[in-house]
């Protein structure tokens, strides 16, 4: 009875030490958290502190209209991030419900915008997933909850891989190429579209391309996939006709897809 009382002393006292180290982790590194983010948020991001799923969560790498990424350490001392989807944006109501719609895995769309919001992380988290197990090159899903979605980081030491438009290109007919592959591969293997392709997110960590935002990814089954992939290719090429690229016609790129 005595050694069961002080194994169960032993566990709070680890649990409060743990809980006391998060708490003074996220006071001296997020404290901007608590500015932009509803306290529903904070606490699903102090549970992945708290649980383990993080180790450290640091400053804001890249700020969006409906998403803000921060970079972070897992357990093992590997650099994740950390994509925080914002409550508040209207966003989501206004423009990404056509991507939602139409896409067999999400019947039931969600009246209020938080709920909403949880949906598309889950949504991208899923689309990530299927492109991982295809072997496509994206950031690796490592967890979702609620709002929060943790993936893999491109880059190294805090900072994050260029984007395709922050690059001075060598041979930009090579890449044009890996580009217009990763797109086929993507529909033919993972079954997926893009959606909402760019020069904008697609990274360049060290040779070879990378393509992030997965949110509004849609299957092939999707009634718009065809048109979300010609409209994929069209922004591929007018960035690349922009550096003088000969590209292929969408029709020549899908054929018989």
């Amino acid at each position: 009875m005595s050694d069961k009382v002080d194994e169960n002393v032993r566990r709070r006292e680890v649990r409060y030490d743990r809980e006391r180290r998060v708490r003074i982790k996220w006071s001296e590194d997020t404290e901007s958290l608590e500015e932009v983010f509803d306290r529903r948020t904070i606490m699903t991001v102090l549970k992945m502190l708290n649980t383990g799923i993080l180790k450290e969560l640091h400053g804001a790498m890249k700020s969006g209209k409906e998403s803000k990424i921060y970079h972070g350490i897992d357990p093992k001392g590997k650099e994740v991030a950390v994509k925080i989807f914002l409550t508040t944006s209207n966003i989501f109501r206004h423009g990404r419900l056509k991507y939602i719609r139409g896409d067999p895995r999400f019947k039931d769309i969600p009246h209020d915008t938080v709920s909403l919001v949880d949906q598309w992380a889950s949504k991208e988290y899923k689309n990530l997933e299927l492109a991982d197990r295809a072997g496509i090159s994206v950031p690796k899903p490592i967890h979702v909850e609620k709002n929060v979605l943790i993936l893999g980081f491109i880059g190294k030491d805090g900072i994050p891989a260029p984007v395709l438009r922050e690059v001075r290109l060598q041979a930009a007919a090579d890449w044009y190429k890996k580009i217009i592959d990763l797109i086929k591969q993507l529909y033919d293997k993972a079954k997926l579209v893009h959606g909402d392709l760019s020069e904008y997110n697609i990274m360049i960590p060290d040779g070879y391309p990378v393509i992030i935002d997965f949110g509004q990814a849609v299957t092939t089954e999707h009634p718009e996939a065809r048109a979300f992939l010609q409209r994929d290719i069209e922004n591929i090429n007018h960035y690349f006709e922009g550096l003088n690229v000969k590209t292929q016609s969408p029709t020549r790129v899908i054929g018989a897809r």
